[in-house]
């Protein structure tokens, strides 16, 4: 790894910190402050790719990879001069980018919190699953990763309301049986909870300038939408792997090939549908992002600010 993970998560924080910092000052000059927050952000992300090569899950390492440039463009972009359209946009990507990051960290580094967001998650797939006519699927024992092994959450001795010290690709993960205690050979972990698709659209509207009406309306639709779209998805591949158990396509189980590929590439392309309609629901978020985009030449926006 480029850096300790103890030491990424540390620069993540303070990051997340000072754009926040820098998104309530707003009205005043705060560029040295955004600058070593983008920087700070940036490299606590791309440290990740290191861990995802790990475990050849190429898409997030080309992700994370990508946030060490795009965070130091924003950096450099921070010290140029630029109109007050450019400077709301600037203003917009940090807010969105503190209160996307900083509630993913926090949950993500407090293992009461990881927990719970797996617990809640887990057995409301498994209750559609058995409401649907599924087998009878319940969540087993919850297992944290250490330096001395694997041990039961009730077992672990570990600090519960915030570590750095997380161990693995996957540190806490929930065990799902089948009613008479066997073992199906799914464990349930955070990235189950489609909580990084939740925090982005989050911090995104929650730091636009709209009455709050407007705002409410927004969260509720799109969290609602996530969170309903995420347990049929679970449901769905846990009944798949229940059920075409000897299903194989390039060494991969239906299950593995759901996971990785099929359901990523339905969840990708449900976020995008979902940013078209905020597009069209909130005019401002489309502004910002081509705003955004356009020093990088993504942008086809020809429209002139005053």
């Amino acid at each position: 790894m480029l850096m300790n993970p103890s030491t990424a998560t540390l620069l993540g924080v303070i990051g997340m910190a000072l754009l926040a910092i820098s998104w309530f000052g707003r009205d005043k000059s705060m560029t040295r402050i955004s600058q070593i927050a983008w920087i700070f952000v940036g490299l606590y992300f791309f440290n990740d790719s290191f861990r995802y090569l790990e475990h050849d899950d190429m898409v997030l390492v080309i992700m994370s990879a990508l946030t060490l440039p795009m965070s130091l463009a924003m950096a450099w972009w921070e010290g140029q001069e630029t109109n007050e359209s450019s400077r709301k946009a600037q203003n917009w990507a940090k807010g969105a980018v503190a209160f996307a990051g900083g509630p993913y960290l926090l949950i993500a580094h407090m293992p009461w919190l990881n927990v719970l967001a797996i617990w809640v998650v887990a057995s409301q797939s498994a209750w559609l699953l058995r409401f649907s006519g599924g087998q009878d699927v319940q969540l087993g024992e919850t297992w944290v990763n250490t330096d001395a092994g694997v041990v039961t959450w009730d077992a672990w001795e570990g600090n519960r309301w915030f570590t750095t010290d997380m161990i693995g690709e996957y540190p806490i993960h929930t065990e799902l049986i089948l009613s008479d205690g066997s073992m199906i050979g799914i464990n349930f972990v955070l990235a189950c909870t489609a909580l990084q698709s939740l925090v982005v659209f989050i911090g995104a509207i929650s730091v636009l300038d709209i009455d709050w009406k407007r705002r409410v309306r927004a969260l509720f639709l799109i969290v609602a939408t996530i969170h309903i779209l995420n347990i049929f998805r679970n449901a769905g591949l846990i009944w798949m792997h229940l059920t075409y158990t000897t299903w194989e396509f390039n060494g991969l189980s239906v299950f593995d090939f759901g996971h990785a590929y099929a359901a990523r590439a339905v969840s990708l392309l449900a976020m995008f549908l979902m940013a078209l309609i905020m597009f069209d629901i909130l005019p401002e978020l489309h502004k910002h992002i081509l705003r955004i985009l356009k020093p990088l030449g993504l942008s086809n926006d020809k429209s002139n600010s005053k």
